[in-house]
């Protein structure tokens, strides 16, 4: 097998390789030597990979790594070395550089490959939400390629407005500055601003030189509050995960310390409760706040079962491991699975649960492989108070195991920050949700999601769901329909212009609207790179015993493919014997023959 992966993003014709791309990949899967060998299959990829029918280069953004991964996985048995045709940028995914491929990888360099003199935002780090009246950090990474000293000036504008500048100097040896700036948040709302450095003189792209980016701006923060009768890891796991969302803030108390008021905070944590929390019981159900209870194998289920809180356990002396699957029709609110069922086990004491309250199970018990109805995860609610309970400690355990999943916590932390969003808000609950960015890149696919229920709060799948969008500038309107999958209402809109939109997600047929705006900017990012990345192609090729080739080298990499040896088909002899002669037939025949012989000799009296 020979694989082949084209590189279908925009940056291809930025860098005006269409032609030379498509001439390359034709000579390899017309060569008649190349055919004989192998049996050629060929990808292309952006920002997904797909079987190759034809090129297009409108692809937004590029993931090397994915493209390598989905091949190696399709030959995980066969011997199928892999030819890679791109320049080498990658905007999204895992750094291709460091990937592991069992196949032998032979990347082909297309763009310019000439060192030009650039200043560019490699990174812009800020934080999506700051209080009003308060300073919010952002940090911005930049980097120069060049050969000479350089000085420029960074700025950060709104509205036009510059807010902050400041002089630069480069060098070959000090070419990357990280710079630091803390701004105000004066007026409440989303807030768009510009990043940019002055270009220089020389400076071929100057397109990587601006990063726009947004802040919400809001005027109350959330205070949780965390009270435990042991010391744990959930407890450094449960700030994390909460203050990952800079709205919100975690106060952690053995309750025994815990001298405050409790109506200080909008969600109050009980972590493994015993009869000291008699008294914060008594207040939660007193000021009707909105509780979280995670038990565990220090937990006093007697006491427990004694608050009347709408659950309880007959418990025995012997804890249990449950493990987790997750349940699809959980309404409440919209949670993703985000992989629950190969989580580790939770631990807690063995009993059965009894739910008296109406409720929802997000997660249901798993014992050693037996999925029940038991639930692990719940919420209840009652004249809206809110109440959740999590029927196992190790939430450590699952943050770590996330990460090893996806390489992020981000999932973890957004099922963290979902309950506490839903336990923690006293207001009334919206029929109507909508999720969607607030900046978009040029050129991108704009992706919006939208939950609906009916009066009862439950998840409706019979309602016909409409999106008007308006450019601000030039008024121009477009509506599109959303699409019902699973449990909520999709829609996606492409080839929208540059440019500030506002829009109305409306329920046909009923007084309920949502409104909301995003950006757009001018910044494709396909179109930020100087020259093709030739030296981290040059790794990926030496780290998987493959060899780099340019794009006039087409002659040499079939040598190199033909000549590879152990590319050659591997074939089996089987060996199977036999016997000429078949004894047990001949002893049989002869038998035969003398019974035969026996029967005449008797018939004619000669025996």
């Amino acid at each position: 097998m020979l694989a082949v992966l084209v590189d279908n993003s925009k940056s291809i014709p930025f860098f005006k390789e269409t032609k030379s791309m498509t001439t390359f990949l034709a000579e390899i899967k017309n060569d008649k030597s190349i055919n004989e060998k192998f049996d050629v299959n060929s990808f292309s990829f952006g920002g997904d990979v797909k079987s190759l029918d034809s090129l297009s280069f409108i692809e937004n953004e590029t993931n090397v790594s994915k493209g390598i991964t989905a091949v190696n996985e399709l030959y995980e048995d066969k011997i199928a070395p892999i030819i890679l045709l791109s320049d080498g940028n990658q905007t999204i995914g895992n750094d291709y550089e460091f990937i592991n491929s069992k196949q032998k990888i032979y990347p082909i360099v297309f763009g310019d490959t000439v060192q030009y003199k650039d200043l560019k935002i490699s990174q812009l780090n800020v934080n999506k939400y700051s209080y009003i009246k308060n300073k919010f950090p952002i940090e911005v990474l930049l980097n120069y390629e060049g050969k000479e000293d350089v000085t420029s000036q960074f700025s950060i504008y709104k509205n036009g407005k510059t807010i902050f500048t400041k002089k630069i100097q480069f060098s070959t040896k000090e070419n990357s500055k990280t710079i630091a700036a803390n701004l105000t948040s004066n007026k409440e709302g989303l807030q768009y601003y510009t990043a940019s450095i002055r270009k220089i003189e020389g400076e071929k792209n100057t397109k990587n030189n601006t990063k726009n980016f947004s802040v919400e701006v809001i005027d109350e923060q959330t205070k949780v509050l965390v009270l435990t009768s042991v010391l744990h890891p959930d407890l450094g796991v449960l700030k994390k995960s909460i203050e990952s969302n800079k709205q919100r803030s975690v106060d952690v108390f053995l309750v025994d310390d815990f001298k405050s008021k409790i109506i200080d905070y909008q969600l109050i944590i009980l972590n493994q409760p015993n009869n000291k929390f008699n008294k914060i019981i008594n207040e939660i159900k007193t000021n009707n706040s909105n509780c979280f209870l995670i038990s565990g194998v220090n937990t006093d289920w007697s006491f427990i079962n004694k608050q009347q809180l709408g659950f309880s356990k007959k418990t025995i002396n012997q804890t249990e491991n449950y493990g987790a699957f997750f349940n699809d029709s959980f309404l409440t609110f919209l949670q993703k699975d985000i992989g629950f069922n190969q989580f580790p086990p939770l631990k807690d004491q063995f009993g059965e649960v009894a739910i008296s309250r109406e409720h929802q199970t997000l997660l249901y018990q798993n014992i050693n492989g037996l999925e029940t109805k038991q639930p692990l995860l719940a919420t209840l609610e009652e004249n809206n108070h809110k109440f959740g309970v999590l029927f196992g400690e190790g939430l450590w355990k699952w943050r770590a195991a996330s990460f090893l999943n996806s390489s992020s916590f981000q999932d973890f932390d957004a099922f963290i920050g979902n309950i506490v969003q839903y336990l923690a808000s006293n207001k009334k609950r919206n029929r109507l949700e909508v999720n969607a960015e607030s900046l978009y890149p040029a050129n991108s696919t704009i992706d919006i999601s939208a939950f609906y229920t009916d009066k009862n709060y439950l998840f409706d799948a019979r309602a016909a769901l409409e999106i008007t969008i308006t450019n601000k500038e030039t008024k121009k309107v477009i509506k599109r329909p959303f699409s019902l999958m699973h449990n909520s209402y999709q829609t996606e809109i492409e080839n929208l212009a540059s440019g500030n939109y506002s829009y109305k997600v409306t329920v046909i047929g009923q007084n309920i609207n949502k409104y909301g705006q995003f950006k757009i900017t001018e910044t494709q990012i396909e179109e930020q790179f100087t020259n093709a990345n030739s030296k981290k192609l040059l790794k990926l090729a030496d780290k998987t015993n493959g060899k780099l080739f340019f794009k006039n080298e087409v002659a040499q990499l079939k040598l190199a493919l033909l000549e590879d040896k152990t590319f050659y088909t591997t074939q089996k002899s089987i060996v199977k014997e036999q016997n000429l002669i078949d004894w047990k037939w001949i002893l049989f025949i002869v038998i035969g023959l003398f019974t035969v012989e026996w029967f005449v000799r008797k018939y004619y009296g000669k025996i």
